[in-house]
């Protein structure tokens, strides 16, 4: 049996061999297309969706207009939009439909995910590759020994964080300043 600190230490030991091993100029032209967009969307399903929507509203404390696909209120899509794509495959349906059709409204689409010769690369015009693998015979990307795509998610959620403090840093943000985009009504 494995005792907490040994499963911990495998959570953070992947997460840090996946986050040190992300391309850094594909994350400065993901934030370059979210700096220049007026708004961005987010469209994932499942946990990657927790992880997007985790995403989407530390980029709304930064003061970026963010929507997630289905929310209630979200806007129309214009060409001056940037869909950022969570699928670990770039595979699943739904995040495919949306993709196909942001590009028919001629936004710009990312895509966050493991897999750059997946059917969503015909609609990204950014990728950001988290370097996972569920084959073990892949030496030079990250085996997981978490269920499912536990580190897909994981890592998702960090490399969001990880941009947002990016942001922070090169446009020299002064942290306090952050709360008139917090939530007050709680």
């Amino acid at each position: 049996m494995v005792n907490y600190k040994e499963a911990s230490g495998v959570i953070t030991n992947e997460i840090t061999s996946t986050l040190t091993n992300v391309d850094s100029q594909e994350i400065e032209r993901l934030i370059e297309q979210i700096n220049q967009a007026e708004k961005v969307f987010f469209v994932g399903v499942g946990r990657v969706l927790l992880s997007l929507q985790s995403i989407a509203k530390r980029l709304a404390h930064l003061g970026v207009q963010t929507y997630v696909v289905g929310q209630i209120t979200e806007p129309a899509m214009t060409e001056k939009d940037l869909l950022i794509v969570g699928s670990g495959s770039g595979e699943t349906a739904f995040p495919l439909i949306i993709a196909k059709k942001a590009k028919e409204l001629n936004a710009t689409v990312a895509h966050i995910g493991t897999n750059p010769n997946s059917s969503m690369s015909q609609y990204a015009d950014v990728f950001v590759r988290l370097p996972i693998s569920s084959n073990p015979e892949t030496v030079e990307e990250v085996q997981s020994q978490q269920p499912m795509k536990s580190l897909f998610e994981q890592s998702l959620l960090l490399l969001g964080d990880t941009i947002a403090l990016m942001i922070v840093k090169k446009e020299n943000i002064e942290l306090h300043s952050l709360w008139e985009y917090h939530a007050n009504l709680e």
